[in-house]
């Protein structure tokens, strides 16, 4: 008799998750490079991150989740993959169960804010309570932190993470690629955010490989 249980963890959905800071672009790029790769993604963005696509692009992201997964195909123009979008405070949503399965959370840009209210086991909206649930049933949660410096509080904050699981991914630029313009530079930091979860999204230039 053959299992009836899936295995095949590359079948399970993603949860990206976009908290209120700055370089909302690696967001939307993740998102794209996903979708055109024929993934599964739960999107959350948060109400900060709604706040910031309006006062750093002018761009209104709607909150109702039908339109805003009509918004991002239209945006991304891309047909590809599934997507479900979920506002920032449903915390009845599925994936805020952790009977829910997934290959694994990231959150980019992941706010300071945002971090310490994880660490502290504290869930606000359905951005912290699917980080929770990640830590919990020991998936992985890759976090994209932007803000610099970084003070004590927040190198606390972020050690504790790590320790609970966690892998924490800043957006450090790689100078060694050569880049030409700012979009091979999003993409080159966003296929080095996935490769933790051993998704390989586009071919990138790697240090000494001679195939871009």
């Amino acid at each position: 008799m053959s299992n009836p249980i899936n295995n095949d963890v590359d079948s399970l959905p993603y949860v990206l998750a976009v908290s209120g800071a700055s370089a909302q672009q690696l967001a939307e790029r993740s998102l794209q490079l996903l979708l055109e790769n024929d993934r599964h993604v739960h999107l959350i963005l948060s109400r900060g991150a709604h706040e910031v696509w309006s006062a750093e692009l002018e761009v209104h992201v709607p909150v109702e989740p039908e339109a805003q997964a009509r918004f991002w195909r239209d945006r991304l123009k891309c047909s590809k993959g599934t997507l479900e979008c979920h506002r920032w405070n449903d915390q009845a949503a599925s994936i805020a169960s952790g009977s829910v399965r997934t290959r694994g959370m990231v959150i980019v840009p992941c706010s300071m804010g945002t971090v310490g209210r994880i660490a502290a086991g504290v869930a606000t909206d359905l951005v912290e309570r699917c980080a929770d649930v990640h830590l919990k049933e020991g998936r992985p949660l890759v976090l994209a932190p932007r803000e610099m410096p970084w003070n004590l509080i927040h190198l606390r904050n972020l050690t504790s993470l790590a320790e609970a699981g966690a892998r924490i991914a800043p957006p450090i630029p790689a100078w060694y690629t050569q880049p030409k313009t700012l979009d091979d530079m999003v993409d080159f930091l966003v296929v080095r955010l996935f490769d933790g979860l051993g998704e390989s999204l586009k071919p990138i230039q790697r240090w000494r490989d001679t195939d871009a």
